[in-house]
């Protein structure tokens, strides 16, 4: 059997280098000898010194020892933690720089995916800049070494939990209690048997809930209860998948959020809702304006969740068909139009990645409008059905540049759509995270 080579030893000495530009990952890039050196913490038109960290064959990649000349983008990081924890990658760059760089990348994605660019750029969507996020999934360690229990976010290319603070983007009402939550879960029976914590918030009320790898005993049970007493949190056990989540105080606990006056939304700490409340609030408006609604329309909502935009749009228009893959996530959203009394809001099971959507009686008579708001993996697989809907103007919101910009080349060079406008959403400040908007048109005859 052929051995595998030795891995190369690393360099000692710090090398001096200018930054030329900045990855998607938002690593600092410089050519050293012809080979391209991904530098971390390093910005664009900036000399530094850094030591290489690993050795690849075609790429290495190091981190900044020294900035000998700062960019002007450069600013000093808000969180103490920035550089171990591995949650933010932007926070030394200012917040319209940050932008900058992931309108550059949207467009970099749809010219190399796509091969095309949008008519007009839209202005980005801004937002609050510390504390928004109130979603999140928290790692839980017990570091036997130290007799501690460590709760946050992983370091940064590692998969250990970083020891933090707190989180300067978390909502500061579990943001400002990472260290707390170590002790409180350090004096449990179960100390080393909490894997994670999964956080969920509405305007009024925090939800925790406590991922428990064993059973818990009646006094961790009630010690729990006992803190989210005291804390006004609401406290939640979760002993095995998300169908195993219940409840230890308060007994009926329920969340809800508003995407617009006049609305409220049911949800469980398990089912996906957008972390900004303030952009989602602000996409939400855009995406209105580009489908340019009128009270005639019938619109298609796919991967609709439990009504984000579906149950917004069904006051707008005469009817909206919600369709999404999760039933769960199709009963909150069955529940919730009948919470806000809206009868023209209809949601369907079904699995897009499979589906023929006109075999389904709701699409026979088709949607002349359109909005998509699919996974990280894109809605390929539905999009030489939706010309065929009659749908003359569509909306798609994305999480990830690569999978629009291969969707939309789909969309303009085999189905004849244009793609009018696009633009980027500020839905995660000091992450590389780019959240994108984009409207499609066509002509139907």
């Amino acid at each position: 059997m052929a051995r595998r080579g030795r891995r190369q030893k690393l360099p000692q000495e710090a090398v001096t280098a200018e930054i030329e530009s900045l990855s998607h990952d938002g690593r600092g890039i410089a050519r050293i000898d012809g080979k391209t050196v991904f530098v971390d913490g390093a910005l664009p038109n900036e000399q530094v010194t850094f030591q290489y960290t690993r050795l690849h064959k075609k790429f290495d990649e190091a981190r900044t020892v020294e900035v000998l000349s700062a960019a002007a983008e450069r600013v000093d990081a808000k969180c103490e933690h920035f550089g171990v924890c591995g949650g933010c990658s932007l926070m030394h760059i200012a917040p319209e720089a940050q932008l900058v760089h992931k309108q550059n990348t949207l467009a970099e994605h749809f010219t190399h995916f796509g091969n095309l660019s949008p008519r007009q750029w839209l202005e980005p969507l801004r937002g609050p800049l510390w504390g928004y996020r109130r979603k999140a999934r928290l790692g839980v360690k017990y570091v036997t070494k130290k007799e501690q229990v460590l709760v946050g976010f992983r370091e940064k290319s590692s998969p250990f939990i970083a020891r933090l603070e707190r989180c300067q983007v978390l909502d500061p009402r579990v943001g400002d209690r990472l260290a707390e939550l170590g002790e409180m879960i350090a004096a449990l029976e179960a100390y080393n048997r909490i894997a994670q914590i999964e956080v969920a918030m509405d305007d009024e009320h925090v939800a925790l809930v406590f991922r428990n790898l064993d059973p818990l005993s009646a006094a961790d049970k009630q010690a729990l209860s006992a803190y989210g007493q005291e804390n006004d949190i609401w406290v939640y056990q979760q002993p095995g998948g998300p169908d195993t989540i219940s409840p230890l105080w308060p007994v009926n606990p329920q969340l809800s959020y508003a995407p617009e006056t006049g609305l409220s939304l049911n949800f469980d700490p398990s089912d996906f809702t957008q972390v900004n409340a303030g952009i989602n609030k602000k996409m939400i408006q855009q995406a209105f304006e580009l489908l340019e609604l009128q009270a005639g329309d019938r619109i298609l909502d796919l991967f609709c969740g439990l009504g984000n935009f579906t149950l917004p749009l069904a006051k707008r228009v005469a009817e909206v068909v919600g369709v999404e893959g999760d039933q769960a996530l199709v009963n909150h959203a069955r529940n919730n139009a009948v919470l806000n009394q809206l009868d023209n809001a209809e949601f369907e099971l079904a699995d897009l990645t499979k589906t023929e959507l006109k075999d389904y009686p709701w699409a026979q008579a088709g949607f002349n409008k359109i909005l998509l708001d699919p996974p990280r993996s894109g809605a390929f697989e539905v999009l030489h059905q939706l010309a065929d809907l009659g749908a003359e103007r569509l909306v798609y919101v994305s999480c990830n540049p690569a999978t629009l910009a291969r969707d939309a080349g789909e969309l303009v060079h085999q189905h004849g759509y244009t793609l009018e406008a696009a633009g980027v959403m500020d839905m995660f400040p000091h992450t590389t995270h780019v959240e994108s908007i984009a409207v499609f048109s066509k002509k139907i005859q």
